[in-house]
C-alpha cells in the first residue's frame, strides 16, 4: 500500500494521510469504483475545502468522528456527521466543495470510494475557501 502524507491548505503543516487501498489499474477486482482509499484526519483538524473537478467521492467514517461540511450549488453550507459508531455515507459529487473536520480526541480515518482515480499531480483537485462559513458551529456540534 502507498501512504502520502496530507498538508494544510494554508500553511502546508502535515493533517494526516491517505493510503492507497485500491486503484482501477491495480487490477485487483473488477468494480465500478475506480479507487478506494482511507485518509485520516488528526484531531481537530481540517481537510479542505477543495473540491474535484471530475471525480464523484463516497465518504464513511470507519475509525473516530468527523463531519463533513458540503457547500451546495446555491452556496448553503450542510453538515454530516459520521463515525465509527453511527457510520454515514456521505456523496459529495463532483464540483461541489466539502472539507471533513475531526471531531474526536484521537485520529480519525475514512474510506472513501471514487468513481475517478486519483494520480499524483493530476490537477483534478481546486483548493477553496469557505470565506462565509461559521467555523464556530463544529465547536458547537462537538
Amino acid at each position: 500500500m502507498e501512504v502520502h502524507k496530507t498538508k494544510d491548505i494554508h500553511d502546508q503543516h502535515e493533517n494526516g494521510s491517505l493510503t492507497v487501498v485500491w486503484r482501477d489499474w491495480d487490477e485487483i477486482i473488477e468494480h465500478p469504483i475506480k479507487m478506494i482509499y482511507v485518509s485520516s484526519v488528526n484531531p481537530g483538524e481540517i481537510k479542505g475545502p477543495h473540491l474535484h473537478k471530475k471525480r464523484n467521492s463516497y465518504f464513511t467514517c470507519i475509525h473516530g468522528k468527523v463531519v463533513f461540511i458540503i457547500q451546495d450549488k446555491t452556496g448553503s453550507y450542510v453538515e454530516i456527521e459520521s463515525s465509527s459508531e453511527k457510520p454515514m455515507m456521505v456523496l459529495v459529487p463532483k464540483g461541489m466543495a466539502s472539507a471533513h473536520v475531526n471531531l474526536s480526541d484521537d485520529v480519525s480515518r475514512v474510506l472513501t470510494l471514487a468513481d475517478v482515480a486519483w494520480r499524483p499531480n493530476d490537477n483534478e483537485m481546486e483548493n477553496i475557501q469557505f470565506l462565509n462559513y461559521d467555523w464556530q458551529k463544529i465547536v458547537k456540534i462537538h
